[in-house]
């Protein structure tokens, strides 16, 4: 249940929202995370961290310092979404798609976009893929990882014994940014607090980034892939893992059997038996 606001805390925050709506921002959203013993007591005691400090941090550590906390359900209180109250991820889902509509809060919706790229697969997946954005074979066809990168992803998805069809597929954004370019950071705040709902609707035990873009904004952490590969990250409640994108795997084939460990340690965390071999 959220909490009570009083009367000023009620003014003050439409405000606020009302202000932020005015700048073409919509949706907020809030991030937690899960500290050690050790972390708690000593972010909770020492709040000011330094620049040269953040060097000798753990990226869960980062992420606990990068994010500051806010009161549960606070924002969600003062501006309700659509699918708020809706029970069931087919619904909340389509109710987020048609919020969404044909989107214009970004740049990219003048920068050449055909079509808006939402996300594919079964809403009551228990894994998650979250990529960085759609390329040109996904502009043209409407659905995320559809183009070479799609291919292995699906070889990827059955080597762990699975279908496409039983996953949720998602990219941070969802416009073709022109020229396939990384997104930019304003492009990826204006976007991903719809996949931050789509990720509540659908409640995944798991979640896989898919490279660095995607690790860096759902743990607002900036983390060379070595720090965020072969670990779990708490995010609001559900475990995420970082992996290669699977357009870096095909310029670096050689990191497949890398990737593979990553996808074995995911398959592990939800109970699947682990084939004696990957894919290719």
């Amino acid at each position: 249940m959220p909490p009570i606001l009083d009367t000023e805390l009620k003014r003050v925050l439409s405000e606020r929202i009302r202000y932020y709506n005015e700048m073409g921002i919509y949706d907020f959203y809030r991030r937690e995370t899960t500290l050690t013993s050790v972390e708690e007591a000593v972010f909770t005691t020492t709040p000011d961290i330094l620049p040269e400090q953040r060097d000798f941090m753990t990226p869960r550590a980062k992420a606990a310092v990068a994010v500051p906390k806010v009161e549960e359900n606070t924002f969600e209180a003062a501006n309700p979404k659509p699918e708020s109250g809706v029970t069931d991820p087919v619904q909340a889902l389509r109710l987020i798609r048609e919020d969404l509509g044909d989107c214009t809060r970004c740049r990219l919706s003048k920068q050449g976009r055909k079509q808006i790229v939402f996300g594919v697969g079964n809403p009551k997946a228990e894994l998650m893929f979250i990529g960085e954005a759609p390329g040109a074979d996904e502009d043209q066809q409407g659905e995320p990882f559809v183009g070479r990168a799609g291919q292995l992803l699906n070889n990827m998805i059955k080597a762990m014994g699975l279908r496409r069809e039983d996953i949720y597929i998602a990219n941070i954004i969802k416009c073709r940014p022109p020229g396939n370019r990384t997104p930019e950071r304003d492009e990826c705040e204006t976007c991903s607090p719809f996949l931050m709902r789509q990720i509540a609707a659908i409640k995944p035990k798991a979640i896989v980034a898919l490279g660095a873009v995607a690790a860096k904004t759902l743990l607002a952490i900036n983390a060379p892939m070595s720090e965020f590969r072969g670990c779990w990250f708490d995010f609001r409640g559900t475990k995420l893992a970082v992996t290669y994108h699977p357009a870096f795997l095909l310029r670096d084939p050689r990191q497949k059997k890398e990737t593979w460990k990553d996808l074995q340690m995911v398959m592990k965390e939800l109970g699947m038996a682990i084939p004696a071999k990957g894919a290719e």
